[in-house]
C-alpha cells in the first residue's frame, strides 16, 4: 500500500515537472525601428533564435515602432505589462533620469562597441542597468548597439584641434554641450537638412547616423573628408522587458535570453559593420574623398573633454552620479582616459 501511494506521488511529480518545462510562454516586443529596416530584420532574426533555442516554449512577436505606444512611451508600456519588452536606444527616458541619458551615449566615451559591451557584460553595466531599470518595473536583458556613428566633415579632420569653430550639426544635450567645450560651434538641425545644409555651406560637419548610411546617401559628395570609424557618439540600445515576466520565466529560458541577446548584439554589430567596410571600400577608391581616422591620443583628448560635460550631467541626480563614477572607474582601469 505504502509502495503503491509512493509510486503514485513520483508519478504524479514526473507529469508536474513535465508540465512545467512544457510551459509556453509568448511575449509581445516593440522595435525603435520601422518594419523593412534592416535594424528590424536584424531583430526579428533573434526572436526565431530564441523560439529554436527553447524549443517552442519562448515566442517573441517583434512589432515595429508605434505599432502600440510612441517610441518614447515603451518604457511606461513595458513597465505597466502592455508590452512584454523592448528593443529601443536608453536615452529617450533621460528626461524621467538624467543617469538613463548618461549611460545610454557618454560621448566620447567608446572607441568601439566590444569596449561598450565588456562595461555592461563585465565592468558592471550590467548590474547597473537594472539598478535603474527595476523601479519601473523593468529587467535590463542586454545592450546592442548600431556602432559607433559616422561623422562628416568638408574640412579635413584629425584630431580635437580642428574641431575649433567648426560649425557642426549635432543634436541638442549632451552631444553639443562636448562640441561646444571641443571648440566647435553646434548648430541644430533636423537629419532630413543635413545634405542641404552642407552643400550650401550652413554647416561645415555634421554628426550624422553610421558611415554606410551616410554614404549611401551621398553624404560624402559634399563632405568629403569623413571620419571613420566615429570618435563621439555610440548608442547603446537595450533588450528590456517587464520585470514580474521576467522573475516568472523558468532559470534556463532566462539563461537562454541573456546569452540570445549577447549574440544578436554581436550579429547586429558584425551585420552593420561589414555594410560599412563596404561603403569605406568604395569611398577610399574614390579619389575625391579623404577618409580621416583619429589616432587613439586623439580619441582620448576628446573623451577628457566629453567627461567634463559627463560630470555635470552626473550633478544632476543621485543616479547620474552612480553611472559617472562607474563609468570612469571603468575607463581609468582600461587605460581608456590616457
Amino acid at each position: 500500500m505504502k509502495f503503491t501511494s509512493l509510486s503514485a506521488i513520483l508519478a504524479t511529480c514526473l507529469i508536474s515537472g513535465a508540465s512545467v518545462s512544457a510551459q509556453e510562454f509568448k511575449m509581445t516586443f516593440q522595435s525603435v525601428d520601422p518594419a523593412g529596416n534592416p535594424n528590424f530584420g536584424i531583430q526579428q532574426k533573434w526572436t526565431e533564435r530564441v523560439a529554436a533555442m527553447s524549443g517552442g516554449r519562448l515566442t517573441i512577436d517583434l512589432l515595429p515602432v508605434g505599432a502600440v505606444v510612441d517610441y518614447n512611451e515603451t518604457q511606461d508600456a513595458v513597465g505597466a505589462g502592455i508590452l512584454d519588452g523592448h528593443i529601443t536606444d536608453v536615452s529617450y527616458f533621460a528626461g524621467k533620469d538624467p543617469a538613463f541619458g548618461l549611460v545610454a551615449n557618454p560621448t566620447g566615451a567608446w572607441s568601439s562597441p566590444d569596449e561598450m559591451f565588456r562595461f555592461i557584460n563585465y565592468g558592471g553595466g550590467y548590474e547597473l542597468m537594472n539598478a535603474l531599470e527595476e523601479p519601473y518595473g523593468l529587467h535590463f536583458i542586454g545592450a546592442t548597439t548600431t556602432g559607433l556613428e559616422g561623422f562628416v566633415s568638408k574640412i579635413p579632420l584629425d584630431g580635437v584641434a580642428d574641431l575649433k569653430g567648426l560649425k557642426v550639426r549635432a543634436p541638442e544635450g549632451l552631444i553639443q554641450e562636448v562640441f561646444a567645450a571641443a571648440g566647435a560651434v553646434p548648430v541644430n538641425l533636423p537629419y532630413s537638412e543635413v545634405y542641404t545644409s552642407l552643400d550650401k555651406g550652413v554647416i561645415d560637419a555634421a554628426d550624422s547616423t553610421v558611415f554606410s548610411t551616410n554614404h549611401q546617401q551621398g553624404l560624402h559628395k559634399v563632405a568629403v573628408h569623413p571620419v571613420y570609424p566615429g570618435f563621439h557618439s555610440m548608442p547603446l540600445v537595450e533588450v528590456s522587458m517587464n520585470l514580474d515576466k521576467w522573475n516568472a520565466l523558468p532559470a534556463d529560458l532566462q539563461a537562454i535570453m541573456t546569452v540570445s541577446v549577447r549574440d544578436f548584439a554581436q550579429d547586429a554589430v558584425a551585420t552593420l559593420s561589414m555594410n560599412d567596410l563596404k561603403a569605406f571600400a568604395e569611398a577610399t577608391a574614390d579619389p575625391a574623398i579623404t577618409v580621416h581616422n583619429w589616432p587613439a591620443e586623439e580619441r582620448a583628448k576628446f573623451r577628457t573633454i566629453a567627461m567634463d560635460q559627463w560630470a555635470k550631467v552626473a550633478a544632476r541626480s543621485e543616479n547620474a552620479q552612480k553611472v559617472y563614477d562607474l563609468l570612469t572607474e571603468y575607463l581609468a582601469d582600461q587605460g581608456l582616459l590616457k
